[in-house]
């Protein structure tokens, strides 16, 4: 499953820039930047830091939402390979994915997933359509209503699974039929439902038989014991250790049925701060890492000893969120378009990329980036909303509010909120801090407050949690299930990672991107009528999208090429440490 949430300010931990290749290596000699040779050899230890005060905490390759971050699927995807594999181009990549293809029929109903036989668990046995039932039947009890904690699963209902399945079936040992209830268009079902459905070794999890109820509080119970991921694993890595604030280190499985990897050890390293990842990096207690942009000034010390800089852009949104479920108080005031859009206008992004991305970063103005380029994004679907302090304070005004010691006020209720945002990295920082600043203007009163990443991701997936109004450091790559990038996990009012927001007209635009269409062309307008409608509905208020900054020790090969920052899942795999 690969439903996940990102955070703005550690962004920068999606590595590399250019295309992933498909099923090809490289063993060439690379030239140090002093001129020294490098030449790849097998072996090594690739040590990759996560972002400051972020812990892997989820074992298992379904998740709820309270775990729902872009660092547990790093993992995951080392052990439990996926499904589909994509390309940074959006391409399904079959000699890098479980399934060997997938077929359907013209009406979009039928649907056959073909296991390939060459994936193997690490015990020696073969992954089969037992596996991926597995998983499926574990994904549907998980999405239950009535379901008890920790579930309910992140994605339920996303891309027609479960909800939308009318049956699954083994049809052999390495094929799996999935019959809708309804059509629907093809490629978004693969795309953004069948996805999800990385299968677990089903010998090795299936406690209960048939009774799924009794499966899923098992799976729940052990989702964040480390000792999980040491049952079968079929990628290319196996867990050995992992130590909460430390490390999780992970070693090749040698039953892997794609690229074997070629270093002997690959292992994320906790880091307390972004000063503590710097250090780290310039040490060479890591050696694929990131900088913040305030550390852009210092960046001569890494290179200075042949380390390698470069910018990447992921394909997500990123945003702040407000707080619109029932229980929030503020909930009546964000429902109201014209207050989201003077909070909008009200954020300087230029301002933004200029002094605290120092240019690393592209304005955004709905839920698509114009960078990287791809056939989703349309500029005039997506029509600026401009920085405009003083059209903004006019809306709030017209609309009967009116400042009382600094603080907009309305009958009883006031623009004076809290707001959450990621602690660990100053740039983080200086843009809350910012924000606040020109809010104040408009009379908007914030109270920042700062959070670990895990943390914040709980605080805000929890739909009863009424402590903040405004929450900023989180954002939405698509990299499944919303692979293709229709809104419907995000924007819709059953959204699972949503913010409350709920718009019957915002449904129906989603859902008719959801239909089978005669024409990729028809399609397309359908897909740009939701992408423009949610741009002016701001569900989130739009921020920069920021380019990674990402770092490479020059002994690391392949860092920039196998990393495919557009989808966030790197191929580690791929990487080779080279001799100085």
């Amino acid at each position: 499953m690969k439903f996940r949430t990102m955070t703005l300010a550690s962004v920068a931990l999606t590595v590399g820039i250019t295309t992933l290749a498909a099923g090809c290596g490289t063993t060439t000699t690379t030239s140090a930047g002093a001129g020294h040779p490098l030449t790849p050899h097998k072996g090594g230890t690739l040590t990759v830091a996560l972002p400051s005060d972020t812990n892997i905490n989820w074992y298992i390759p379904m998740t709820n939402a309270a775990n729902d971050q872009v660092y547990n699927g790093w993992l995951q995807d080392q052990i439990y390979k996926p499904l589909i594999h994509l390309n940074d181009a959006y391409q399904i990549v079959w000699k890098q994915s479980v399934a060997s293809k997938i077929t359907y029929n013209k009406q979009g109903t039928v649907y056959h997933v073909f296991i390939g036989k060459n994936w193997k668990w690490s015990n020696g046995m073969p992954v089969t359509a037992q596996d991926l039932l597995f998983t499926y039947n574990a994904i549907k009890a998980a999405s239950a209503s009535k379901v008890a904690q920790p579930w309910p699963f992140v994605g339920a209902g996303t891309g027609d699974i479960p909800f939308g399945v009318q049956s699954a079936v083994a049809t052999n040992n390495h094929e799996v039929t999935f019959t809708l209830k309804k059509p629907v268009n093809q490629q978004w079902f693969i795309y953004n439902g069948l996805i999800q459905l990385t299968p677990m070794p089903a010998k090795a999890l299936d406690k209960y038989g048939s009774n799924w109820t009794k499966e899923v509080k098992y799976l729940g119970s052990i989702a964040t014991n480390p000792a999980t991921a040491k049952m079968a694993s079929d990628g290319p890595f196996i867990l050995k250790s992992a130590t909460p604030n430390q490390n999780w280190v992970l070693a090749p499985n040698k039953n892997y049925g794609g690229h074997k990897a070629s270093v002997s050890k690959l292992v994320f390293a906790y880091e307390s701060s972004n000063t503590a990842e710097f250090a780290a990096l310039k040490s060479g207690n890591v050696n694929l890492g990131y900088i913040d942009p305030s550390q852009l000034g210092a960046s001569k010390a890494l290179t200075s000893q042949g380390d390698k800089i470069f910018p990447g852009y992921s394909l997500g949104v990123f945003w702040t969120e407000m707080n619109m479920w029932p229980k929030s108080p503020a909930k009546t005031i964000f429902d109201h378009l014209y207050v989201r859009q003077a909070l909008m206008e009200s954020i300087n992004q230029q301002a933004i990329i200029k002094h605290i991305d120092h240019g690393y970063a592209v304005p955004q103005y709905g839920p698509l980036p114009g960078t990287p380029k791809t056939k989703y994004y349309s500029a005039s679907a997506e029509p600026i909303i401009p920085y405009n302090l003083s059209a903004a304070k006019k809306l709030l005004t017209s609309h009967g509010w009116h400042e009382v010691n600094g603080v907009m006020t309305k009958g009883g209720q006031k623009m004076q909120w809290t707001m959450l945002y990621v602690t660990g990295l100053q740039s983080e920082l200086q843009q809350v801090q910012f924000m606040k600043q020109e809010w104040a203007k408009i009379g908007v009163q914030v109270t920042l407050k700062g959070e670990g990443f895990n943390q914040f991701i709980s605080m805000t997936s929890n739909k009863s949690n009424t402590s903040w109004q405004l929450a900023n450091g989180s954002g939405w790559i698509y990299n499944g299930p919303g692979w293709m990038p229709t809104g419907g996990q995000l924007f819709s009012s059953t959204a699972p990672s949503g913010t409350g927001y709920a718009n019957s007209h915002e449904n129906a635009l989603i859902a008719a991107t959801h239909v089978p269409y005669a024409t990729q062309a028809d399609f397309m307008k359908a897909f740009f009528s939701y992408e423009a409608y949610t741009a002016k509905q701001l569900p989130f208020l739009w921020q920069p999208n920021p380019a990674t900054i990402n770092v490479a020790a020059n002994t690391v090969i392949g860092a920039q090429k196998y990393s495919n920052p557009t989808t966030g899942n790197p191929s580690y795999n791929w990487m080779q440490i080279a001799n100085k």
